[in-house]
């Protein structure tokens, strides 16, 4: 018998700061469910919301008179070919692009590189999520080594369909606030929640208070339809 995986609150309870994070569950209901969230350490990273745009995309956008900022501000969430990507950048509008074109999903989270945020490097995390009941996912993070190289580290993980109450998470960092590390590969986690809006309330009481931007939980099938909590609400 597979071990008990821990929940999905006490993972994230272990990681003081997350960063941007992405996940792919399925609740004690049965639903197929997509999770995103954002945190921030400085004024700039908390003056975010996530918004609907006329595109049908759900959009990091500035919350202030701000410029916009490529690190920052972005398609989080957008449908393509029949799929639908999110993740924490320019990313997701690059690899809905390449779906669109006819490549596979694997194709198009190839090539895709870490953030130019020195030292932290924060990884570019892509999820693209097959919105039938019984549909894969493909997770696909690169990296940074820890090690002296430079070039980027690209992973892939390709996800059967989960089961009732299980959860795949991928977060940017790990580690303590004051000196964030590159996030685990993956976590997984159990999800035993009701249905998405307990989901939504797990997730965001699981994030550091002072921290908190925004979070959005959406099915795959309904997409654009989703569900949003904001640190502003």
């Amino acid at each position: 018998m597979p071990n008990a995986l821990p929940d999905l609150t006490d993972v994230l309870a272990a990681h003081p700061y997350p960063g941007r994070g992405v996940l792919r569950c399925r609740t004690a209901d049965g639903a197929s469910l997509a999770g995103y969230f954002l945190t921030g350490r400085s004024p700039a990273s908390r003056a975010r919301a996530l918004r609907s745009t006329p595109d049908g995309a759900l959009t990091v956008v500035p919350t202030d008179v701000r410029a916009h900022d490529d690190l920052r501000h972005y398609q989080a969430v957008r449908r393509a070919a029949g799929l639908v990507v999110y993740g924490n950048g320019e990313q997701v509008a690059a690899v809905a692009d390449r779906l669109a074109a006819g490549l596979s999903p694997a194709e198009a989270l190839d090539g895709l590189d870490y953030e130019p945020d020195p030292p932290i490097f924060t990884p570019r995390l892509t999820v693209v999520a097959d919105p039938r009941e019984d549909g894969p996912t493909w997770c696909g993070a690169a990296r940074h080594s820890a090690a002296a190289r430079s070039g980027t580290d690209r992973l892939q993980l390709r996800l059967p369909a989960l089961l009732p109450g299980e959860g795949v998470l991928l977060t940017t960092y790990q580690g303590a606030l004051a000196a964030p590390a590159t996030g685990a590969p993956y976590l997984e986690a159990a999800t035993p929640y009701a249905d998405a809006a307990h989901l939504l309330d797990a997730l965001w009481s699981a994030l550091p208070p002072g921290l908190r931007v925004a979070a959005a939980v959406f099915a795959p099938a309904a997409f654009p339809e989703v569900l949003l909590r904001h640190a502003t609400d």
